[in-house]
């Protein structure tokens, strides 16, 4: 492998853990390689391995931007992520607040509710 995939997989394994990758490794099939490749090098050994922000907020940034733009399947893995990224519930709130000004209050909403019954599925973990 090269050294931004090598930095994605640490990463990844950081913020998600390794029993989330090591599940996601063993589902990875010839169809979806390619792609999941692309995301342990661009999305993890590149955005998330940078130094330019903390991993708090990007925790945040990325739960926000997961809701404004509808992508809720992706939710309860960030929520999930940030019992390791620092980011607390009510960083959570913060910024599906701002969603719901800026991205239309249905998207937090939703976003909120994934993540009341994310965390509740932590605490009974």
């Amino acid at each position: 492998m090269n050294d931004r995939f090598d930095a994605g997989m640490k990463v990844r394994r950081c913020i998600l853990g390794d029993a989330h990758v090591d599940r996601a490794e063993t589902a990875k099939s010839p169809i979806d390689e390619p792609f999941q490749t692309l995301i342990t090098e661009g999305a993890w050994g590149t955005v998330w391995a940078s130094d330019g922000i903390s991993d708090r907020e990007r925790s945040m940034l990325t739960l926000a931007l997961l809701a404004a733009l509808g992508n809720f399947e992706e939710i309860p893995m960030h929520i999930r992520a940030t019992a390791r990224t620092g980011a607390s519930k009510q960083d959570v709130l913060e910024a599906f607040q701002h969603v719901a000004i800026y991205a239309g209050v249905p998207r937090a909403n939703h976003a909120l509710k994934l993540a009341k019954q994310t965390y509740e599925e932590m605490e009974q973990e």
